[in-house]
């Protein structure tokens, strides 16, 4: 369970980095070359496509930062973990559910997420 809590903090921590360069270090670290992202707002395949869809929901929320939240679980080449969005000091404005797929290295190869709170529009 070390490793997977270990790879949901670098999960977070890549939807948090500002800094293209390592933005774009850390998704190529973590996801494999075709690995897709995909929740109700975004399906894409690639690397420049997952780092496009994280520079745009910074750019959305540019003041709010990702948390883990209380659940992780995994067996086999699957995890399941909830996290948080909002102010670092502040509750969560957007609270989610992603279930990924390992490939046979240990990087991901699918996110399907699932957002369980959003803000009203």
């Amino acid at each position: 369970m070390s490793d997977i809590n270990e790879l949901v903090s670098r999960y977070i921590d890549a939807w948090n980095e500002k800094d293209p360069a390592a933005r774009r270090a850390a998704i190529e670290a973590l996801w494999t070359e075709d690995g897709t992202y995909l929740d109700p707002l975004a399906d894409v395949a690639g690397h420049d496509a997952i780092d496009a869809v994280i520079g745009a929901v910074q750019a959305q929320f540019p003041d709010f930062v990702f948390r883990p939240g209380p659940v992780v679980d995994a067996h086999h080449n699957l995890a399941r973990f909830t996290w948080e969005l909002g102010p670092a000091d502040a509750e969560a404005i957007v609270i989610g559910f992603d279930v990924v797929v390992l490939a046979e290295d240990g990087r991901i190869q699918n996110v399907h997420g699932f957002l369980d709170k959003v803000p009203a529009a």
